[in-house]
C-alpha cells in the first residue's frame, strides 16, 4: 500500500491569542486548513492524532528553569512572556504543549513508516525559542524538540533541519550550535529580527561546518534562496548524510508578507520542497517532517502551504 503524506491539524492550535490583535493570529490556522480543504487535499492526507508533549520531552531541548517560568507566566495571566516578545493568553501553555506533542506524533509516523512524510499546521510557532528563553512569538521550539526526540526515541543518528522562514531560526541554531549530529541551514532576510544568522555562524567545536546561514537583503527571492539550497546545502547534505530531514516551513518569505520583504512565490515553495525531498530521498529514505513557522498574509500563507503540501504528496 502506498504511504500517504500525513497532516497534523489540531483545532486547539487556533485558540492561542484569540481576541488579541496580533500578526500571529488564530486565522492563520484557519487559512491553512481551508486552503488545503478547498484544494481537495485533506481527504487524501493521513490525519494524525494530537497529543500534549510531556515535561521529559520538553527537557530534551529546554531548561527546567525556563519551563517553570513560561508555565508560570501563562498561568498567572500575564499578557507576554517575561523572557521576551511573545504574547500569551490563559490557554497558551496547554496549546504550546499540544503543538509540540503533535510534531512528535508526526515524527513517530514518519520514522516508523506509517506515513511517507508529514506537514504540521501548528501554532504557536517555535524556531525562535532558545533552550532558556521564549521569544519572537514562540514558547517551545517544536522542531528542535522533534529532532532530539527522533534521535532519543527512534535512534536516528543525524537530522537535517532546513529553515526557510524570513526570520533566522536562532532558537534552533542555539540548541544545536555545538552538536555535530544536527545540521541546521537557514535562509533569512538581513537585517531583520532577531538579528542573528550571520554567514560566519557555522557551529562550534566538533559541530563547525554543520550550521549554514544565508542572510539575504530585502527583495531577495528564488535566485538567492533556491540557489543557496541547490548550490550549497545539497552538496553539504551529501557529506552529512541525514537520516531524517525536517523543515521549518515559514511562509513569511513569500512575496507580500506583512513582516518580511522576500519575493518567493508558490512555485518557488514547490521547488524548494522538491529539493528538500531530493535530499531526503537520497539519504533519509524520503523521511521529511515539515513544521509550520511564520506566514502572516493569510491568502499568501494558504496558497503557499497548499503548494508545499502538494509537493510533499508528489514525493
Amino acid at each position: 500500500m502506498e504511504l500517504k503524506t500525513a497532516l497534523l491539524a489540531d483545532p486547539l492550535c487556533r485558540e492561542h491569542l484569540v481576541g488579541v490583535n496580533h500578526p500571529e493570529r488564530p486565522e492563520r490556522f484557519d487559512a491553512v486548513i481551508q486552503g488545503l480543504r478547498e484544494a481537495g487535499l485533506t481527504e487524501r492526507l493521513l490525519a494524525l492524532e494530537p497529543r500534549s508533549a510531556n515535561t521529559e520531552e520538553l527537557l530534551l531541548c529546554h531548561t527546567k528553569e525556563y519551563l517553570t517560568t513560561a508555565k508560570h507566566d501563562v498561568e498567572a495571566g500575564y499578557h507576554q512572556l517575561t523572557t521576551g516578545d511573545t504574547d500569551i493568553t490563559p490557554n497558551s501553555w496547554e496549546i504550546a504543549l499540544r503543538a509540540t506533542g503533535g510534531v512528535l506524533n508526526a515524527v513517530d509516523a514518519v520514522v516508523t513508516g506509517k506515513a511517507r512524510n508529514a506537514f504540521c499546521a501548528v501554532r504557536p510557532p517555535g524556531h525562535h525559542a532558545t533552550p532558556s528563553r521564549g521569544m519572537g512569538f514562540c514558547l517551545l521550539n517544536n522542531i528542535a524538540i522533534g529532532a532530539r526526540y527522533a534521535q532519543r526515541k527512534h535512534g536516528v543518528k543525524r537530522v537535517l533541519i532546513v529553515d526557510w522562514d524570513v526570520h533566522h531560526g536562532n532558537g534552533t541554531q542555539d540548541t544545536y550550535y555545538s552538536d555535530p549530529t544536527v545540521f541546521f541551514c537557514s535562509t533569512h532576510q538581513w537585517p531583520l529580527y532577531p538579528g542573528t544568522g550571520r554567514a560566519d555562524e557555522t557551529g562550534a567545536g566538533a559541530a563547525k561546518g554543520t550550521k549554514m546561514n544565508f542572510p539575504f537583503p530585502a527583495g531577495s527571492g528564488r535566485k538567492e534562496i533556491l540557489g543557496a539550497i541547490e548550490n550549497s546545502l545539497m552538496p553539504a547534505a551529501r557529506r552529512f548524510r541525514p537520516d531524517l530531514v525536517m523543515i521549518s516551513a515559514g511562509f513569511d518569505s513569500r512575496i507580500d508578507d506583512l513582516l518580511g520583504a522576500f519575493t518567493l512565490t508558490d512555485r518557488d515553495f514547490t521547488d524548494l520542497t522538491m529539493r528538500v525531498m531530493e535530499m531526503a530521498a537520497r539519504h533519509a529514505g524520503g523521511r521529511v517532517v515539515s513544521v509550520l513557522e511564520g506566514g502572516y498574509n493569510l491568502s499568501g500563507l494558504a496558497s503557499a502551504a497548499v503548494a508545499h503540501v502538494e509537493a510533499l504528496m508528489r514525493g
